[in-house]
């Protein structure tokens, strides 16, 4: 069954903080560490293992940091697992469903996904849910609706406005969209802050030519696109045609639940932005990061 977006957006349960002189040195310390959520992958896409601190270059705000702890990431995902249906998309649906498919299968058994459709309107299909037999019944029954158009822009701005209210450390957006006709009265400025006080990582895969147009809605789909993976420590994967789509999201999933966990120090200072940039120590390793959530999608 179909469900309205905004009836979707879980509440996340906030938990009290204990007032012991010991909680609070163990805030103080916490305020000095910072955590990010690291995915490293070699020329082909693939992920990289066994990596220690050595390998890995913090900055904040221009300056570079000490790495204090590396580990696997262990913390469950929540995934917006994102799908045009679309009109534009009749021609890639099967396409769709295996990608689809092969993403759930190769994310770890720990992760939450929810599975939206993004024709008309934003709707969701499935809410998070750790249980992959829903999600690929759903997935098998997906279907193009005929004379609609995409709403990416929307979903991921309400998608962001109902993340902040769940309880989770780490988060990802996965859009599988077309180039087809987009509607959508919002700004990519105001999409891409969304997305980054929510929290989330944007891995959009994008099939088609995208070609620029001066229309609103499609102008602002392509800025978000750009913009929207770089800053919030995703990724653009570009696609011509869909041939190739169930590999690339086998990939995507493979990067997304090998993800490290690097703990790093943080300035004492009263003048810190916030401004964290993640690199690799090594030749021919991309880095790709997103500090860890709080409750509220603060970071």
């Amino acid at each position: 069954m179909r469900i309205s977006l905004l009836s979707f957006l879980a509440i996340g349960i906030a938990v009290a903080g204990a007032s012991s002189s010991s909680t609070r040195l163990a805030a103080q310390a916490g305020a000095r560490e910072g955590t990010l959520f690291v995915s490293a992958v070699n020329e082909k896409g693939e992920t990289v293992d066994g990596l220690g601190p050595d390998a890995f270059v913090v900055r904040e705000d221009g300056r570079r940091r000490e790495i204090l702890r590396v580990s696997r990431a262990t913390e469950p995902l929540d995934v917006a697992l994102m799908v045009d249906n679309s009109q534009a998309a009749a021609d890639e649906v099967v396409f769709f469903r295996e990608g689809l498919t092969r993403f759930v299968a190769a994310m770890g058994e720990q992760h939450r996904i929810a599975l939206i459709g993004l024709a008309e309107r934003p709707t969701a299909v499935v809410q998070y849910t750790t249980d992959k037999k829903q999600l690929t019944t759903a997935i098998g029954r997906l279907f193009s609706i005929s004379g609609s158009g995409m709403t990416l822009l929307d979903a991921l701005f309400e998608t962001s406005r109902g993340l902040r209210k769940r309880d989770s450390v780490r988060a990802a957006f996965v859009p599988v969209v077309t180039d087809g006709t987009e509607f959508t009265n919002r700004y990519s400025k105001d999409v891409t802050r969304e997305l980054r006080e929510s929290g989330a990582a944007l891995h959009a895969v994008t099939i088609g030519r995208f070609t620029y147009s001066d229309e609103h809605p499609v102008r602002e789909r392509s800025f978000l696109i750009d913009d929207g993976p770089k800053a919030t420590g995703g990724q653009r994967i570009q696609l011509l045609v869909a041939n190739p789509l169930g590999d690339v999201m086998e990939r995507v999933a493979r990067e997304l639940s090998s993800q490290y966990k690097v703990v790093y120090g943080r300035a004492d200072s009263l003048y810190n932005t916030g401004s964290v940039e993640i690199a690799s120590a090594r030749p021919g390793i991309t880095m790709r990061g997103t500090a860890a959530r709080e409750p509220g999608g603060k970071k």
